[in-house]
């Protein structure tokens, strides 16, 4: 535990419950049982329930009483309409992220930076019959993991880049040895020098990805647009043409962000 959690009462207890929380609405509509919850958070199956129960008489996660699964609640809705006027930009990126994938065929994405993961805001499918799953509304992967991330974390400050490592030291262990500190510094290099960030089926077999970041009016990398589809589909014939229009998609969204704040 780090020295503020020790030092402010009940820190702990925030904290655990916001982990909660983040996994709950990550399991979307499915929901998540109690065992699973326990152990992505690492936590004691009591602890977990007595903190689950906690947050549904606030209204913040709900329970399925057939499946038993627990599931996000109706005050984080309410919550989330409030801030989405502040944080929300799918309003203004909804219909470019159609038009990439109208213009790709293939699935389109929006996803967010949120602390050291990227949450996926937007899907759009592409035409292309057949299409891969690995990313949907409200799936989070950690910065340098899926296309999205690689890309925000591309275009990082370096001491950014460099903390975020120090706090992730197990990344290789987490999401296999491709995602070791030195071969994902070698993506990142990659990524800045082509602009746009390559996921070769490195967390489901055979599905491809491309990422590239969205900056704030101040510059800095807060959200990504990415594509996802099958490994041919993506293959050097066409991964440059992919690129670059992933990459107008990116700056049109980017422009117009720092047109509307």
């Amino acid at each position: 535990m780090d020295t503020a959690k020790r030092s402010i009462p009940g820190a702990q207890s925030v904290a655990r419950a916001a982990q909660l929380l983040r996994l709950v609405t990550s399991a979307g509509d499915e929901g998540m049982p109690v065992a699973e919850l326990a152990r992505r958070a690492d936590l004691t199956r009591p602890t977990t329930h007595r903190l689950l129960t906690a947050l549904r008489h606030e209204g913040l996660v709900d329970q399925d009483e057939r499946t038993g699964r627990w599931m996000p609640g109706p005050e984080l809705y309410l919550m989330g309409t409030v801030a989405a006027s502040r944080y929300d930009i799918t309003a203004i990126a909804r219909d470019i992220v159609r038009s990439l994938a109208v213009r790709t065929e293939e699935s389109a994405f929006l996803s967010v930076r949120r602390g050291d993961e990227t949450v996926c805001l937007l899907r759009e499918e592409g035409s292309f019959p057949i299409r891969s799953f690995v990313l949907s509304e409200g799936v989070r992967f950690p910065l340098g993991v899926a296309s999205a991330g690689l890309a925000i974390l591309a275009f990082l400050p370096p001491h950014d880049v460099d903390a975020y490592f120090e706090r992730h030291p197990s990344l290789s262990d987490d999401w296999g040895v491709a995602h070791g500190e030195q071969r994902l510094r070698t993506r990142l290099r990659d990524t800045q020098e082509r602009g746009y960030a390559v996921n070769p089926g490195l967390i489901v077999e055979g599905s491809y990805g491309l990422g590239a970041a969205v900056f704030t009016r101040e510059g800095h990398p807060q959200w990504a647009l990415s594509l996802t589809g099958v490994q041919f589909r993506f293959g050097p014939d066409r991964l440059p043409e992919l690129g670059r229009t992933l990459l107008a998609h990116a700056h049109q969204l980017t422009t117009r962000i720092a047109a509307s704040r």
